[in-house]
């Protein structure tokens, strides 16, 4: 078997855009990725461009030495756009080697250690920044057979945040704490925002309202500072979205204080580097939460992976949330029991799902589908792309 072309599709979905990836073979199976990055779409999909000689012509169930060679077969390493590009790749490898042989990818890899998983809502709130607005979209989210949902109440704050702004933030979450169902899981993302100072100073004023845990609660610029927040902070810290290396979660297991680490299939360069992030992680006595933002294919990675990795801990969830016609735009999604706030997990061969192509190009890229948090009013998720912040 030998890969012969490399199909991109890149869809406009609403605030965000998504970019698929289908890899064909000459024995007529072909296998479906995804690389989206916010803002980095088509750069993103020229990257794939640019790697794309060096599977051409190769078999595609090589999945790893395919792989290492888009890594390694540049002299220099380009980074979280270079991985991600490696990532729609790499997926799509896994899909055609779970076709050939007529198993899904985490038969694979292991097999089931699970038949369901535990999600949490994002994406769920397009709303003012106000405890009536948030609560009312928070009920939705229930009512869609939700238990856990993340949120980010902090507005535009950065490094330091206003008393005010905090009592707002504390207002909003004090309202879902007492207006939603008992046990309710409310994560927190804070999206890098604060010094460490901050961080901890933030953590102290919410713990009282029982949160999940605090992600991101430092700087991405030195990974480090989330060591003495995660050491003192009353919630548990979560991170890792943004890593690129495997290295980067050594360093975060190294360093201590930190339980539950977020690897990006995309941004690792996909599923096998996941893998051993999640290794790295059992072995530090941790879990694995992965981070997806990103289209349907990307959750169908992450449920792949949940359905093997032994310290798995929960999935973030966008897909409910997002446009309607884009529950056409694939073949499977995952459903949620209402009973347990699981979700299911793909068993056809291969990734699990197949994309429609008349349903992507009928939404082509958004120039205008962009998300930037420190842009006000952006938990409306307007997807609006400004020339300031």
């Amino acid at each position: 078997m030998r890969i012969e072309g490399i199909e991109t599709f890149t869809v406009g979905a609403g605030w965000k855009n998504w970019l698929f990836v289908r890899v064909h073979t000459d024995k007529g199976i072909s296998g479906l990725g995804e690389g989206t990055l916010n803002g980095f779409i088509r750069t993103t999909e020229a990257a794939v461009r640019e790697l794309e000689h060096f599977v051409i012509g190769k078999d595609p169930r090589q999945v790893n030495r395919l792989a290492k060679a888009m890594l390694d077969g540049v002299s220099l390493d380009g980074g979280h756009i270079h991985r991600t590009a490696i990532a729609a790749v790499e997926v799509a490898c896994w899909d055609i080697l779970g076709k050939s042989l007529g198993v899904p990818i985490h038969q694979l890899i292991g097999g089931r250690m699970r038949d369901s998983v535990l999600g949490y809502a994002n994406g769920w709130y397009r709303t003012e920044r106000t405890p009536e607005a948030f609560l009312a979209a928070a009920e939705t989210v229930i009512a869609k057979g939700f238990k856990a949902m993340k949120l980010d109440p902090f507005g535009t704050a950065q490094g330091f945040i206003d008393d005010d702004e905090l009592d707002i933030a504390y207002d909003i979450l004090r309202m879902l704490r007492e207006k939603l169902p008992k046990g309710t899981r409310l994560l927190i993302d804070v999206h890098a925002r604060f010094t460490e100072t901050e961080a901890i100073r933030a953590a102290q004023r919410l713990a009282p309202l029982d949160l999940y845990w605090w992600e991101e609660p430092t700087t991405r610029d030195r990974q480090e500072t989330v060591h003495p927040v995660a050491r003192v902070s009353p919630i548990r810290v979560a991170t890792g979205e943004m890593y690129d290396t495997l290295g980067q979660f050594f360093t975060l297991a190294e360093g201590g204080g930190v339980n539950i680490f977020q690897p990006e299939p995309m941004s690792l360069g996909g599923i096998t580097n996941t893998l051993a992030v999640a290794n790295v992680a059992l072995a530090h006595g941790s879990y694995i939460a992965p981070h997806q933002s990103g289209g349907p294919v990307a959750t169908a990675v992450c449920l792949q992976l949940a359905a093997a990795v032994p310290n798995f801990l929960i999935q973030e969830h966008f897909d409910a949330f997002n446009e309607p016609w884009t529950h056409d735009l694939v073949s499977w999604h995952p459903t949620i029991d209402a009973r347990t706030a699981h979700l299911s997990l793909p068993d056809a061969p291969g990734l699990g799902l197949e994309l429609d192509d008349a349903v992507a190009r009928a939404h082509p890229y958004d120039p205008a589908a962009f998300l930037n948090i420190h842009q006000p009013g952006w938990e409306k998720r307007l997807g609006t792309r400004t020339t300031g912040v």
